[in-house]
């Protein structure tokens, strides 16, 4: 934080602005937009990672100036201003990065990733350099890092015992805008409800929703547990997030600039990935000791959750990479799904 703060201060003092134009010796100060905070895994990260090491390897002349907890922006909103040149760097789930392109669309397929290790391995190995790539042809975005925030989505309620894909009937569950959620739900049987996550404690208290799909440890920061005392491990849909900037001003840095900010994104991402995991374990286990139930589902339990998923995919189909997505699959040996999945032509 003091190398924040003294970085800050120049910063202050030479009138720079978002990506400053002027002398060759002026400080170019980067805005960050983010919904996160010092204390959570990604928040953290900024802090901890992408500010100083910035600073450190630029010699103080690339600056990044973190706003958080969504007081300049939120989402997919921050791409947005960051397209305008309001901020330079923003980060938000890969589900809402579908507001530019489908580059990403394939973190957020039901079962893409069999276990949170996995998840890490293929976002930050192959799978995660092609999608990236892709990203830069045509999102207006260069995306520096895809990462999973708070793992797995579960389903938690406020009505029932849910262990089967069956036992949705009649929840009206509260679902991002993604297509593939929404159809997700609809497979599963239950009623998906666009809602804005804002308004979701409320919705759960009068509802206006029952139930909700979301990554526990923000289930339990937003105190969601206070009113749905029924949750299931139905796993599905990653929590996939990206670190991003705007490719015009990406394309504007110099040759050092830009290597500054990778070496930045690069400590980045070790200390996101490593909090996350401690965040889910601890967060998980919070939440647990305050509801009522937290069900498992069996193996033949987990197949009814998958079969459903298919038809997810089904609809999806031409927003992701069939061999991509086929290769990720078989690497984590979920060969039965593979073959499920052909069959009902969605690779």
């Amino acid at each position: 934080m003091r190398v924040y703060s003294r970085f800050l201060a120049a910063a202050a003092m030479a009138a720079v602005v978002v990506v400053s134009v002027g002398s060759a010796d002026a400080q170019k100060l980067l805005k960050f937009g983010s919904v996160d905070r010092p204390g959570m895994p990604v928040g953290d990260a900024i802090e901890e990672g992408l500010i100083p090491v910035t600073a450190k390897v630029s010699g103080g002349k690339v600056v990044v100036e973190g706003h958080y907890r969504g007081s300049i922006c939120g989402e997919q909103k921050c791409g947005e201003q960051a397209n305008q040149g309001l901020i330079a760097l923003w980060r938000s789930s890969t589900n809402n990065f579908g507001n530019f392109d489908t580059s990403l669309s394939i973190f957020d397929l039901p079962y893409l990733f069999k276990d949170l290790e996995w998840g890490d391995k293929l976002s930050s190995g192959w799978l995660g350099m092609a999608q990236r790539e892709e990203a830069d042809k045509g999102s207006g975005h260069k995306v520096l890092s895809v990462f999973g925030t708070g793992g797995f989505r579960h389903f938690g309620n406020t009505k029932r015992p849910v262990h089967v894909p069956s036992d949705l009937k009649g929840l009206k569950v509260r679902v991002t805008k993604s297509p593939v959620e929404f159809l997700l739900f609809q497979a599963w049987g239950g009623t998906p409800v666009p809602y804005d996550w804002l308004q979701t404690y409320q919705g759960l208290q009068t509802g206006v929703v029952e139930g909700l799909y979301v990554p526990v440890p923000f289930q339990y920061l937003f105190k969601m547990h206070e009113v749905a005392k029924y949750y299931t491990e139905t796993g599905g849909i990653w929590s996939g997030a990206h670190l991003s900037m705007d490719m015009k001003q990406y394309d504007a840095l110099s040759d050092d600039e830009r290597a500054a900010l990778h070496e930045g994104v690069k400590t980045f991402d070790e200390i996101a990935r490593a909090r996350d995991f401690e965040w889910v374990v601890s967060e998980t286990n919070k939440l647990k000791a305050a509801i009522k139930e937290w069900h498992k589902p069996t193996e033949d339990e987990m197949a009814l959750w998958r079969a459903g998923a298919i038809k997810a995919w089904v609809e999806a189909k031409g927003t992701y990479d069939g061999e991509r997505a086929e290769r990720a699959l078989t690497e984590q040996g979920l060969t039965g799904f593979v073959a499920s999945l052909k069959k009902a032509g969605a690779i």
